[in-house]
């Protein structure tokens, strides 16, 4: 009875494991016997094998395999994995009744005999094609991502650690700064930045700015590997694991010196356009007052004509009226000065003596100045005349000179001197070739001063590295190892701090 009940109660819980392996639908659990026919086959071995029972059972394992690995013998090879090292488990593709084929991760452990020898084998299969699927997708689009990123040559995009040191390093990035990936990648990325920045901690403020907001956007000055700069517009962004820790940072550069030149260029374009209208506006002015005081001193004058005739012979009276028509005349010269200032009278071209023209208005240019300047004239009277309007070169000659009186509210001195220059081709000045006289006008005043340098030059770059004696031209910002086209005079940085450009 007893014996009875024993085996009854094996029998239950034989079918109770045989019931519970046959509802398994999402692994496939069959038994092999010890030489590798399928000796057992559940519901879930059907499901994805596509054999009935059947069809299976008694036939050998190695039919769900490829028949490349078949010739490889792949199936005996993974029976004596299992039988020697206790267990078999790998990936690799294996074939359903209908030929198609799926990515299996199979398990093979060996079943003992009572003797210690192999009975046969316990084999779990499961189809893992859709995450294999699913993680070539995933594989292919992080490589088209990649390829993608590197491709950019526009953008240097590349990637940060949370310290700051690059982790990877696009094609564009290269182009941009000059660096190659191995000379880069490791290093901490305010090497980018220039010397004073770094000074000032902004490249530990953007990370800092980035961590707090999520996003860093600015421009400024950066440096490439020649040690030369350019305008960056530089965007920086946080990267965040799934629990909201920074881990990193995603780093855009893009070159944008053409565009703040190209501003640049506009803007002055734009001045001096308002420039131009506001002096054909005071043109239109003074060339009416001229015209209408012309007409009256032309009546002056002759009325003065008219009375030296008609007065007695009286030697003082003569004096005063000859001193009058003088000063008429002078007007009328002046007039002739504000009617060519208007452009209402065509440009003289002729041949001067500069000393001659000089000596003719130097007293204008006394009155003009007061007594507090002194004139030290110093042009020469054997210097060969020269090809201008006389009127035009005395307008700007008193220019000058009432711009260097308002720069000594003091007193000073101004000195107009004049030298002879042989231009020769290809000169920095831009004058064709040949024999030249330059006129020039100095004064002895302390020059702008430091709010007025600060206002002009507040559309100026940086000043340049120190390592070398570097050209620098405030307008087209170009540098002695990467001019500018229209860049054609310029100034020594180290021994002349000023931003000047013959392309102005």
């Amino acid at each position: 009875m007893e014996m009875r009940e024993e085996l009854f109660a094996v029998s239950s819980e034989d079918r109770r494991y045989r019931t519970l392996v046959d509802s398994i639908t999402d692994y496939a659990i069959f038994m092999l016997d010890r030489n590798g026919m399928v000796s057992s086959w559940n519901t879930g071995a059907r499901r994805i094998k596509g054999y009935e029972p059947s069809e299976i059972i008694g036939e050998h394992f190695s039919r769900f395999y490829t028949e490349e690995d078949r010739i490889a013998g792949v199936p005996d090879a993974a029976l004596r994995t299992a039988a020697t090292e206790g267990r078999f488990d790998r990936e690799g593709w294996r074939v359903r009744k209908d030929g198609t084929r799926f990515w299996a991760h199979v398990v093979i452990d060996p079943i003992w005999g009572s003797g210690n020898d192999i009975a046969g084998y316990a084999k779990i299969t499961r189809d893992l094609t859709e995450r294999r699927l699913a993680n070539e997708a995933l594989r292919r689009s992080e490589q088209q991502f990649r390829l993608l990123v590197q491709g950019v040559t526009d953008y240097a995009i590349y990637m940060l650690d949370r310290d700051g040191k690059v982790s990877s390093w696009n094609s564009g990035a290269q182009r941009i700064k000059g660096y190659a990936p191995e000379e880069i990648i490791g290093e901490h990325f305010s090497r980018f930045y220039t010397e004073e920045d770094r000074a000032a901690g902004l490249p530990r403020n953007s990370l800092e700015v980035a961590t707090r907001d999520g996003r860093f956007e600015r421009e400024g000055w950066r440096v490439r590997k020649d040690g030369t700069r350019f305008m960056a517009h530089v965007i920086i962004d946080a990267i965040r694991d799934e629990t909201g820790e920074v881990v990193g940072f995603a780093k855009v550069t893009r070159d944008v010196t053409e565009r703040m030149r190209v501003q640049q260029s506009l803007e002055q374009a734009q001045q001096a356009l308002f420039q131009t209208q506001k002096m054909e506006s005071i043109g239109q002015l003074t060339g009416g007052i001229a015209h209408d005081f012309n007409n009256l001193l032309t009546a002056i004058i002759g009325s003065l004509e008219l009375l030296r005739k008609r007065i007695p012979e009286d030697p003082r009276a003569q004096a005063l009226l000859q001193n009058a028509l003088h000063g008429a005349e002078r007007g009328a010269t002046l007039t002739q000065r504000m009617l060519a200032f208007a452009r209402r009278q065509e440009l003289q071209i002729e041949s001067i003596s500069l000393a001659d023209l000089i000596d003719g208005m130097m007293g204008l240019v006394e009155r003009s100045l007061g007594p507090t300047i002194r004139i030290d004239c110093r042009v020469r009277a054997d210097l060969p005349p020269v090809q201008t309007d006389a009127n035009q070169l005395e307008t700007a000659l008193l220019n000058l000179a009432v711009n260097g009186r308002d720069a000594m509210p003091d007193g000073g001195t101004i000195t107009i001197d004049g030298s002879e220059h042989e231009i020769a081709a290809g000169s920095a000045l831009g004058l064709k070739p040949g024999h030249y006289v330059c006129l020039s006008v100095k004064d002895s005043g302390q020059g702008m001063d430091k709010q007025t340098l600060l206002r002009r030059n507040r559309s100026s770059p940086p000043k340049a590295p120190a390592k070398a004696p570097v050209w620098g031209c405030r307008w087209c910002m170009g540098w002695q190892n990467n001019p500018a086209a229209n860049c054609t005079s310029t100034v020594n940085w180290d021994t002349a701090p000023r931003w000047i450009c013959g392309c102005r």
